[in-house]
């Protein structure tokens, strides 16, 4: 067995090293979301009657129930775990399951593994040095979110950063699983993905029928996990030992699938070309590359625009006359004033859509990176295909997608509200150019410097983190004005549209997209 693990020291500096930025930059923005709430709770909640009728109104309201879980008690500790504990898990799932298929699986799909394991490479140590990678960073923000909470003066957030933790942890060796099953990390991301999208769904739904944690669905769901071990509530230690438990039996797992498949291979075969029809343009192969994606984000932007317009009443209701909680909604999504705080919630819902979708925006354009750097790109442009064709077919998918997605949104936020569709759809149509100049970012970093190319994703995630929590934090507007979504006109509920914002972004986008297709046409293609 120690020969099997040989070089996993040497792997793991090297994994710490390639990661040296993304690691350290994720691991702040999941901290924050959780540091950042008691301060924020603390001038919307300013006494504790006040924080405890907003804990009993909070537990009464079934689809705040499924969106953040239900409070447990009323002090700034335990609001703060409410409101971002099962968000911040969330986070760390995402960065560890990405770091482990980074390191396992994209190695052996890029090539790379199999040079590193022609030296002194035991078979076990890529996926070792792997998990040990995503510990690393869980072990970080467990620290910086109980560090951060008690230099607050709200101690005893041990409980909240090891859930935290632990969830990244457990969702690490569900990706090392993937990592064996498929031959693509793309598919491997996905599947982990879809495992941790299933589990927010049952902690939701559990939620939402029953309160306090107690439903069996929520109970399934590692989510469901961090909430019920009660941070700042009498805390249920006990809870922490599912995460220690199914850490090892899927860790285990990972383990006994790496020793039974040579390198490269995997349990599921990989499916083949078409066997009928033909692709007859570079965009047409584009969009078989990205239908999966796109029909993915697509359902997710639909079912979530439906549950978000459910909502819209029931936190109108809940804000009531709370002043700084409608100062916050109101900076973040729309127009002040009274009678309009549903057009303001949903402003913020489209915002909030449209932030996201800029994830999906730089994913698509950055699919021209992994077709490069995986030497599929080379056959094709070795033919009668040129680089501008090539590429513009994923470009199109990026945008085209991207309007698509939102259409979605819009479509479900009025079918959920039951009124208003129209409103609903022009609202988050509306975030398009800001999503368009992220992605032409993505599109010139890749064309000019495609070895910073994944900087694209640093930016998307600075933009998401300005708007999800900048507003809370009563950030001055100089700093919320450097995302683009800032300068869009504000649907529905805009007194009069401006267009020249969304003119001036839109054509940014254009030329920035121009800029990378000339970078990519000139430079030389990767080795």
């Amino acid at each position: 067995m120690t020969d099997q693990l040989a070089g996993t020291g040497a792997l793991l500096r090297l994994a710490l090293r390639r990661d040296r930025v993304m690691m350290p930059v994720w691991t702040l923005l999941t901290t924050l979301l959780v540091v950042s709430m008691p301060g924020a709770l603390g001038s919307v909640y300013a006494t504790a009657a006040e924080r405890a009728r907003a804990a009993a109104s909070m537990n009464a309201n079934s689809s705040m129930r499924a969106l953040y879980g239900p409070v447990f008690d009323d002090s700034l500790g335990a609001l703060a775990a409410w409101r971002g504990g099962v968000y911040a898990a969330v986070l760390a799932a995402v960065m560890s399951l990405v770091v482990v298929v980074r390191h396992t699986r994209e190695e052996e799909e890029s090539g790379r593994q199999e040079l590193l394991s022609a030296a002194m490479v035991g078979r076990r140590a890529p996926l070792t040095a792997a998990l040990l990678a995503a510990l690393v960073a869980d072990a970080a923000v467990a620290l910086l979110v109980a560090g951060g909470l008690a230099g607050q003066g709200v101690p005893g957030a041990l409980a909240l950063g090891l859930a935290v933790a632990g969830t990244g942890l457990l969702f690490a060796c569900t990706a090392a699983i993937a990592a064996q099953l498929t031959e693509s990390a793309r598919a491997a991301k996905g599947i982990a993905a879809a495992v941790l999208g299933a589990a927010f769904v049952l902690k939701a739904a559990g939620d939402a029928g029953t309160g306090g944690g107690r439903s069996a669905l929520t109970w399934a769901s590692p989510l469901g996990w961090v909430e019920n071990v009660r941070a700042f509530a009498a805390e249920r230690w006990w809870v922490l030992l599912l995460f220690v438990g199914a850490v090892a039996v899927q860790a285990g797992a990972a383990y006994v699938l790496a020793g039974r498949r040579d390198l490269g291979m995997s349990f599921l075969p990989s499916r083949p070309g078409p066997a009928e029809g033909r692709l007859g343009t570079a965009g047409a192969l584009a969009l078989r590359l990205q239908r999966g994606s796109v029909l993915g984000w697509s359902a997710g932007f639909l079912v979530a625009g439906v549950v978000f317009g459910g909502m819209v009443d029931g936190a109108a209701d809940l804000v009531g006359d709370n002043d700084r909680t409608r100062e916050i909604i109101e900076r973040m999504g729309g127009q002040g004033g009274p009678g309009v705080l549903t057009d303001a919630f949903l402003a913020t819902m489209a915002g909030m859509f449209g932030m996201v979708a800029a994830l999906y925006a730089v994913s698509a354009v950055l699919r021209l990176s992994g077709e490069e750097s995986g030497q599929r790109a080379e056959p094709l442009l070795a033919n009668a295909v040129g680089r501008l064709r090539w590429a513009g077919g994923h470009l199109a998918v990026a945008f085209g997608g991207s309007a698509l997605i939102l259409l979605l949104a819009g479509l479900g936020l009025g079918l959920g509200h039951g009124r208003g569709l129209g409103a609903a759809i022009g609202a988050t149509l509306a975030q398009l150019p800001a999503v368009w100049l992220i992605g032409a970012l993505a599109a010139l970093l890749y064309g000019a410097v495609p070895q910073y190319a994944a900087a694209a994703w640093a930016v998307a995630g600075g933009v998401l983190a300005l708007g999800w929590i900048g507003p809370a934090l009563n950030l001055p507007q100089a700093v919320l004005n450097l995302s683009p979504f800032a300068h869009l006109p504000r649907l529905p509920g805009a007194q009069a549209l401006d267009w020249a914002p969304p003119t001036v972004l839109t054509a940014l986008a254009m030329a920035l997209t121009a800029a990378g297709l000339g970078a990519l046409r000139r430079r030389d293609m990767i080795a």
